[in-house]
């Protein structure tokens, strides 16, 4: 009598365990997407603010990468944009007093040529007069075209000075994101290279349930549909989550080769994602199901 006992309750347990499992129409793992913040200049790091866990806003600063070199490059390429910008002042003094004199000889050679007029000029006068006037427009001409080399050297510097100022507010790493650090790949002291990773940052505050459907389940499901989803809550009992379908693969593909079984492993499916809100108890990787409807 025992024995049928003990045989009964093994197959109310099975068919239990079987009823459980029909439940549930798809069955994944949790993630997120995940973002490799990498510096981007050489240098030594020589601050670093966060640790492994640390809640992360969009805007908080990450590193610092040593900015002595580029400080002293700026403070250079100014000294060098102020002594440029001294010859142009000298330049514009000289054009001024060019100007002048060319104002006061004008009226010289007017004067001049209406003394020729009244014959109390010789033509030689004349001559020299005008042969003046055009020399010192002349040199005019020279002056003005000297402010095309000094308005080039100019741009030259501050293009020079525009790439070390944004090299240096590279050398601020910050948050593009607002996420947990996941990975920390620095610390500090180490020498940081254009594009070495720094710390890998993720939003856990949305989960999503990675699962995979057949081509049946497709017109059962669609984009912000409403779905349970179910996680372990201890080794017996399992506890439901609201979620709601953010993607659906446009192509089939092969079942994942996590699936043991050949058979499993030759069906086509469509991965889908379920986003889910986190409120501390998902965690990624973490296994989950889905149950439609």
């Amino acid at each position: 009598m025992k024995l049928q006992y003990l045989f009964a309750m093994a197959m109310f347990t099975l068919l239990s365990c079987n009823n459980n499992d029909t439940q549930s129409d798809a069955y994944g793992n949790f993630e997120t997407d995940e973002i490799i913040v990498s510096s981007e200049v050489a240098g030594k790091i020589i601050d670093l603010s966060v640790e492994l866990g640390d809640q992360i806003q969009a805007g908080d600063l990450l590193a610092v990468v040593d900015t002595t070199q580029l400080s002293l490059q700026i403070k250079q390429l100014e000294a060098q944009q102020r002594a440029v910008a001294t010859k142009k002042v000298n330049l514009q003094a000289q054009v001024e007093v060019q100007k002048e004199q060319i104002q006061n000889l004008k009226i010289q050679q007017e004067r001049i040529h209406k003394l020729f007029t009244d014959q109390a000029a010789t033509e030689q006068q004349v001559d020299d007069v005008d042969g003046q006037m055009q020399v010192m427009k002349k040199q005019l001409e020279s002056l003005n075209t000297q402010f095309v080399s000094i308005n080039s050297e100019l741009e030259v510097l501050d293009a020079q000075l525009a790439i070390t100022q944004n090299q240096l507010e590279k050398s601020f790493i910050t948050s593009l994101m607002t996420g947990v650090v996941l990975e920390k790949y620095v610390e500090l002291g180490e020498m940081a290279a254009p594009g070495k990773a720094i710390v890998k940052l993720g939003d856990l505050s949305e989960l999503d349930l990675h699962v995979y459907v057949s081509g049946a389940q497709l017109p059962s499901i669609q984009l912000g549909q409403q779905v349970e989803v179910v996680i372990d809550k201890n080794k017996t009992e399992d506890q439901s989550l609201n979620g709601k379908i953010r993607w659906i693969s446009s192509e089939a593909e092969f079942t994942p080769k996590i699936i043991q079984t050949k058979e499993e492993r030759v069906k086509l499916v469509y991965a889908v994602k379920v986003a889910v809100e986190n409120d501390g108890r998902l965690k990624i990787g973490m296994p989950g199901e889905v149950r439609f409807q």
